[in-house]
């Protein structure tokens, strides 16, 4: 089974680079690989990981840190989702 770990946050206004820098770094430094990693943007400083995963939906799976306080507007948002067949 795939599962897809989601990780997404807010930067405080004008961060939004420095954001994505510090999750870029974090998702390379993760205790195990996954399987596909992708880093995408978004207006408001926003910045989501998603990482793939062969591993059951309940599986011990290494997630991206919180970031310093200063550096977001709010907690990280975070959701699992695992692959459902066609």
């Amino acid at each position: 089974m795939t599962v897809a770990l989601m990780w997404e946050a807010r930067a405080t206004d004008g961060r939004g680079a420095e954001l994505l820098e510090w999750a870029r770094a974090r998702a390379g430094e993760l205790a195990l690989s996954p399987v596909r990693r992708e880093l995408l943007r978004a207006p408001q400083d926003r910045v989501l990981v998603i990482t793939w995963w062969e591993a059951p939906l309940d599986a011990e799976l290494p997630e991206l840190p919180e970031p310093e306080a200063d550096l977001i507007t709010r907690a990280v948002h975070r959701w699992r989702f695992e692959t459902v067949p066609d």
